[in-house]
């Protein structure tokens, strides 16, 4: 409890009704919050007024408050405008700040007789440079894509120094160079495709194949007939890349497009950033993980796009902004015309929002050494099932019987969306006299759940799962339920439900079945949760049944009952080893005669 709650209340009751910014100082008077207010009054009460019902993050802040400022503002927007300032100022430590761990970057083309087009760090060295660009990425992908189609070299030779001192190298013979270390190019014709490939960096490959085609058609007139072929190649180098470039850049001419993947850490953002129709730039940025109801990508776009001159026509989000009015205004005044932010359902922008979020996953993944397929997945799944967050630990349930007999159930484990066999367990289903799935599965979950309640048994067993998935429907799940209440344990359970032909086909809950056959990710994820704890439970129901039918024929010896029959089977785990074993090592196993070791001998021969 702050002590200086009395003070903070008497201030706020004197507080103005006025739009405006607000500044929360701690008893070093630094600032920790700022926000801003339609009403000042009515939004700081709602910090301070008793048996509040704030979020972890919220309560933390409150508890360091002992003192706070404010600034009257004229509307709601102004106060928007003077809150992005003043956090990009102050950097507050309870704001969502904006941090991308990358600077920026350059592509370089060198002041040589024989320029190079690199990509660089920093702008430093001499020569000529385009950018900067935020992205690593791109810079790469241009500048390799540049050096390919135009056949530049990238070796470590210096020209003209080193003409004819060495053989060309092996790009030279794939045709990845045109071979300047032969010294048959000169410095003029060499920097002229230089400059064709600079601009072909700027501009892309339709002005580029334009220009290149022209070229080709008046060298064939004048019977160059080998620089003809080298345009029509250069051509169809140009178009190979401009086809491949298809999937993530062809007809958007002005779009931001922002993905969110959500990690155990918190949320990575990327947004990708195209402009006349090509992928021009690329940022990802980290957060922490949102409170419940905190929609953080209101709070990411004010201050992502607060100050920036080049704001796009269109930006692809996953959902529409809380508060997207005021947001629309400033990107709007900013831009100087209209902006639209826009949800696709389908379509070309709808893969590019996937394609950003595929970006995001990817960089969440690289944190955890997980593929973005996992990382996708999971969020997908834990979206699907209305979960708070990403599921990462689950356990999943299988029984399998023969009959009346044999009947036992399996546990497995994915972590991070990835088997954790380690952690697999095997139950044998001691209280069901009958075939009853149901029965089984309550009377398995209880053992299993009453290890967290009691903490016995190893790390996995005492551990709490985020998600539980049974192998059956709704029954199956109405069976579990009553237990989670019982012993006071809130987990989501679900059931995997699987078609006529034994396929995943939906998620059950008690009450109606959740389809996520168009959700590929989750729906990968769950089939192959699904199959491998039916393979587990199946595998063990198979061995079990096994060492039944053994046990059964090793009692038919005289002078040998359960305990030595189990002792045997204990020690000779599989038929072959039994059949290994000698007369007198039977014996001493099971502590019986040589004369009914030779008995046991003669039995096992004949399984």
């Amino acid at each position: 409890m702050n002590p200086r709650l009395p003070y903070l209340r008497d201030k706020t009751s004197k507080l103005t009704s006025s739009p405006g910014v607000y500044i929360m100082k701690n008893k070093e008077l630094a600032i920790i919050y700022i926000g801003k207010a339609k009403n000042l009054k009515n939004r700081v009460t709602s910090y301070f007024r008793e048996n509040p019902d704030h979020t972890p993050k919220v309560a933390a802040m409150v508890s360091n408050v002992y003192d706070y400022d404010f600034i009257v503002t004229d509307s709601e927007f102004e106060a928007l405008l003077l809150e992005c300032s003043l956090i990009k100022q102050h950097k507050p430590k309870y704001n969502i700040l904006l941090k991308d761990d990358k600077g920026y970057h350059y592509i370089r083309i060198s002041d040589e007789e024989y320029p190079r087009i690199t990509n660089e760090k920093n702008n430093k060295a001499s020569g000529r440079y385009l950018g900067p660009y935020t992205s690593g990425f791109i810079t790469k992908e241009a500048v390799s894509e540049a050096n390919r189609v135009y056949m530049l070299p990238t070796c470590r030779r210096r020209f003209p120094q080193d003409f004819g001192k060495e053989r060309p190298c092996l790009n030279y013979h794939i045709k990845l160079c045109m071979g300047v270390c032969r010294g048959k190019i000169s410095a003029e014709d060499y920097r002229e495709t230089v400059e064709q490939a600079v601009d072909f960096i700027k501009t892309g490959s339709a002005q580029s194949v334009e220009r290149m085609e022209k070229e080709m058609e008046e060298a064939a007139e004048r019977l160059e007939f080998e620089k003809a072929a080298m345009l029509r190649d250069r051509i169809a180098a140009v178009r190979k890349a401009s086809e491949k470039q298809k999937m993530i850049n062809s007809g958007v001419d002005s779009a931001d497009v922002i993905g969110i993947a959500a990690s155990d850490e918190g949320l990575y953002i990327s947004v990708l950033m195209y402009r006349e129709n090509r992928l021009f730039d690329k940022a990802v940025f980290q957060l922490g993980r949102p409170e419940e109801g905190e929609d953080i990508l209101s709070q990411f776009m004010i201050q992502y796009y607060h100050g920036r001159d080049d704001i796009p026509k269109t930006i692809v989000v996953d959902h529409i902004p809380d508060e997207e009015d005021l947001i629309t205004e400033l990107l709007e005044k900013q831009a100087g015309r209209g902006v639209k932010v826009h949800v696709p359902q389908k379509g070309r922008l709808n893969d590019l929002l996937r394609l950003a979020k595929d970006n995001s996953a990817e960089y969440a993944a690289i944190k955890r050494s997980r593929t973005a397929k996992e990382v996708i997945a999971l969020e997908q799944l834990g979206k699907s099932l209305g979960l708070e967050k990403p599921p990462k630990y689950i356990e999943a349930y299988d029984i399998s019987n023969l009959s009346s007999e044999s009947m036992v159930a399996g546990m497995v484990v994915f972590e991070d969306g990835r088997p954790l066999k380690k952690a697999y367990k095997r139950f044998t289903v001691k209280e069901q006299e009958y075939q009853n799935d149901y029965g089984s599965m309550h009377e398995v979950l209880k053992r299993r759940l009453m290890h967290i309640v009691t903490q016995e048994g190893d790390e996995y067993f005492t551990r709490k799962p985020d998600l539980i998935l049974l192998d059956g429907g709704k029954g199956h799940v109405n069976a579990v339920v009553p237990i989670l209440r019982e012993l006071e344990l809130d987990i989501p359970v679900f059931g995997m439900v699987k078609d006529d032909k034994h396929r995943t086909r939906a998620i059950a809950t008690g009450g109606r079945e959740i389809q996520i056959n168009d959700i590929r990710a989750a729906f990968d994820l769950v089939t192959r949760i699904q199959d491998e704890v039916h393979r587990y439970s199946v595998s063990f129901m198979h061995t079990r049944h096994k060492k039944k039918t053994y046990s059964s024929e090793l009692l038919t010896v005289k002078g040998v009952g359960e305990k030595k029959a189990a002792k045997i089977l204990m020690k000779y785990k599989t038929r072959d080893k039994l059949r290994c074993a000698t007369p007198e090592e039977l014996a001493v196993t099971a502590g019986v005669s040589l004369e009914t070791g030779a008995q046991l001998w003669e039995v096992i021969q004949h399984m």
